[in-house]
């Protein structure tokens, strides 16, 4: 199969969405499949061989967060460029409501199109605002994919209509099978936690943590804090109490073999965020790393843990909840093992050769009903006419 996808956020910087669609795009190559995945890159960036640059993208504030994205003319040239040579059987967009390559992929595309929606939140912006730009379009959507309830929700509240919902996927046996890393691991006293996550981005909740250390550290002072992901975390640390700071070692952003064996070495994997999760893929690293999860009680987070059962719940927000939970889980071995064998069982479903499956199960249908409308379409001149009358074949 002829596979088009496209991502809006640019490819040389990391993010989820990103990950998504490299990893989706690579499980599908391996798989046999012709894969072109159009996103935006600077020129320089070095970017794996299937994808294709449709330019450099500029920073946008977006869902709480910093996106990276590109629109105008020449992004809308290179987009039709590129659905012209690419043939494509179905054509796959990510985020197509941000004002970015998907939404204009979304409007030249003729192909069958799935669209995969990442974003969880109450009030979208860009969903509102996409909204009548997206209307005449939303025919060309023949399936929705969401990547949990929580986006599901948002799509149902802002757009309408139902969306499968398949989850982000892990190649769970890369973390399960990671080696540790000797200054990594943790012991009695001296126990290692990781936070994962843009480290100056506040919802990802590194300042709730390092306010619940000084706790921690009262119960367990030899506890080290390994914090791994881009951003500055200077300020954060400049702030924070001075025994906090001094047990945190700041990694910087790490290779995807780092991350894989930072979470095989530690005692606690900590996930403090404070919202704008639609699913919670870190959880999900971590569980197939076998680290055992302490996460706030976010809606998305407590139905990856599986309402708590595969990881311990904290108050988001709360930097006394989090050190309480903490210490307590410090200090139960038989705890923390219940949760590496609980959460590890757990990753398997999330992982990648499950969910390949369920999204080219969605492929297919959408292909067997173009071709089923192919077939039933009027013939002949007056068949051309239809099929060119909005709506006409659909």
């Amino acid at each position: 199969m002829r596979i088009g996808m496209v991502c809006p956020y640019s490819f040389d910087v990391p993010g989820g969405v990103q990950f998504h669609v490299r990893d989706l795009a690579e499980v599908f190559i391996a798989q046999g499949h012709d894969v072109s995945v159009l996103a935006p890159a600077d020129e320089d960036a070095d970017v794996p061989p299937y994808l294709v640059s449709c330019g450099k993208a500029v920073p946008v504030r977006y869902n709480g967060s910093v996106a990276r994205l590109t629109f105008g003319p020449v992004t809308s040239a290179r987009v039709t460029r590129w659905l012209e040579n690419g043939s494509f059987d179905v054509v796959h967009l990510h985020e197509p409501v941000t004002p970015s390559v998907s939404l204009m992929a979304l409007w030249a595309a003729e192909e069958p199109v799935v669209a995969t929606f990442h974003t969880s939140t109450v009030r979208s912006r860009a969903m509102h605002a996409a909204n009548p730009l997206l209307r005449p379009s939303l025919e060309k959507i023949r399936a929705r994919i969401s990547v949990s309830e929580d986006a599901a929700a948002t799509v149902r509240r802002h757009l309408g209509g139902d969306t499968y919902i398949i989850p982000n996927g892990v190649h769970v046996d890369r973390f399960a099978q990671a080696p540790t890393r000797a200054d990594w691991v943790g012991t009695a006293e001296r126990p290692t936690l990781a936070f994962l996550g843009r480290v100056d981005e506040p919802r990802k909740g590194l300042g709730v943590l390092l306010r619940a250390l000084p706790s921690v550290l009262d119960a367990r002072p030899g506890t080290r804090l390994l914090v791994a992901g881009p951003g500055d975390a200077t300020e954060l640390l400049r702030r924070a109490d001075p025994r906090a700071a001094a047990a945190t070692e700041v990694l910087g952003a790490v290779s995807d073999t780092d991350k894989q064996s930072l979470l095989r070495s530690v005692d606690v994997y900590v996930a403090p965020h404070l919202g704008g999760e639609s699913f919670g893929i870190v959880l999900v690293e971590a569980m197939a790393a076998c680290a055992p999860v302490l996460a706030s009680d976010l809606p998305a987070f407590v139905r990856v843990l599986d309402d708590g059962r595969t990881g311990v719940l904290h108050e988001a927000g709360s930097s006394a909840s989090l050190a309480a939970a903490l210490v307590d889980l410090l200090a139960d071995e038989d705890r923390r093992n219940a949760l590496r064998r609980a959460g590890s069982e757990r990753a398997r479903i999330f992982d990648w050769r499950p969910v390949s499956r369920q999204v080219m199960a969605v492929y297919e249908t959408v292909l067997a009903g173009a071709h089923a409308e192919l077939a039933d379409a009027p013939r002949g001149l007056w068949g051309r006419i239809v099929r060119n009358v909005p709506g006409g074949g659909a």
